[in-house]
């Protein structure tokens, strides 16, 4: 089995510039947050077109991916990918179907075919999360019993991102040697998908019920659970870079706001209160970005980037929800309504919070991590 990121080819510094104008230029093509607007309030999910474009066209579906499978770059093409993608909140399955499942199924190394069909954009979901959202090896909600030779699982998995818009699920079952990992078809008898609504519109989730369904056998003796562990770490750092991207532009947005809406006859932004803010604002971005970059750094060793992976989500989870709440105060009554994009990332960070576990959840792993 593998270790954090796999082995595709890594790009240059200029091809990773590259990477983050395709994605940022194909993002304005679409009209940035217009995309998500399109979502339905009760049914947001994946906006098919666009993850065309981005997912098998620009190749994003196959970033951090076994070169075997198809796969390219590493860790640090994530995060760039990610972060231009939290800037216009696009509703594409990268941080689901690439990142969180396409890393399980890299470390498990016996699925080539379904990492071969996520490398080129069908959508896999990942249901591992416990009943309050995060990750914990004690406290998986499906279990799997033996048929023969054929693994049944029966439970209910919360909070499985873009599930409702998933061909296959990946899933972590407790069974009698640990947990462990299976391929399921979610067409198949003993498999119901609901939809469910959600704070954030660009990002769907799904309730998955089993019931005697049957399924593919990834891993076997407990290995599951290292699995999962090693590929949140780096599911960790791709959603803090998401979550730096849509801090950015809730900075952005706030500052054009600042230095054109005048009161009294000048720039709000020239009040000493909006300015002490807007700098408030900037460290925390700021911040962020360090966070980030640090983690990316420490991909070549798993201890390194699970120390790093937390301590980028304590602080880029926060931050965000910081940020963006500010972005609406300083933007006023404006900020309040529907057709501003403000409420867009408010609603983005409040659901990045807690995601993977909250920023409590991973102060607490790092320190442990750390001996504490």
């Amino acid at each position: 089995m593998t270790s954090t990121v796999t082995d595709g080819a890594a790009l240059s510094d200029t091809e990773l510039d590259d990477l983050r104008e395709t994605v940022r230029s194909v993002c304005a093509d679409v009209g940035g947050t217009a995309a998500v607007r399109r979502m339905s309030e009760h049914s947001p999910g994946v906006e098919a077109e666009l993850w065309d474009t981005l997912g098998r066209q620009v190749g994003l579906a196959a970033l951090g991916l076994p070169e075997s499978a198809g796969g390219i770059g590493g860790l640090a093409e994530i995060a760039v990918a990610c972060e231009e993608l939290g800037r216009t909140l696009a509703p594409v399955p990268l941080l689901s179907s690439t990142v969180l499942a396409g890393q399980v199924l890299a470390g498990c190394g016996t699925a080539d075919r379904a990492l071969a069909e996520l490398a080129e954009g069908t959508v896999h979901a990942l249901a591992v999360a416990a009943p309050d959202g995060a990750w914990r090896s004690d406290a998986v909600p499906v279990a799997v019993s033996w048929q023969g030779s054929v693994p049944l699982l029966d439970g209910t998995a919360p909070f499985v991102l873009d599930g409702a818009d998933a061909e296959t699920l990946v899933v972590a079952a407790a069974g009698a040697d640990g947990v462990d990992l299976y391929l399921v078809d979610p067409r198949e008898p003993g498999v119901a998908v609901r939809r469910v609504p959600t704070l954030d519109l660009s990002r769907g989730q799904a309730v998955v019920a089993f019931s005697g369904a049957r399924a593919r056998a990834l891993t076997a003796g407990g290995e599951g659970a290292d699995v999962v562990s090693r590929a949140l770490d780096v599911a960790l750092v791709a959603l803090a870079a998401e979550q730096l991207g849509g801090a950015q532009a809730a900075l952005d947005m706030t500052v054009a706001h600042v230095r054109d809406r005048t009161q009294f006859g000048r720039a709000i932004g020239g009040f000493q209160a909006v300015k002490h803010t807007c700098a408030d604002m900037l460290l925390q971005v700021e911040a962020a970005r360090s966070a980030v970059v640090r983690a990316v750094r420490a991909a070549g060793s798993p201890e390194a980037l699970a120390e790093a992976a937390a301590v980028a989500q304590a602080w880029c989870g926060e931050a965000f929800v910081s940020v963006a709440a500010e972005c609406v105060q300083l933007h006023g009554g404006m900020g309040f309504t529907w057709e501003h994009d403000a409420h867009l990332y408010f609603r983005r960070a409040q659901s990045d919070a807690v995601l993977l576990g909250g920023a409590a959840h991973h102060r607490e792993r790092l320190a442990g991590l750390l001996g504490w």
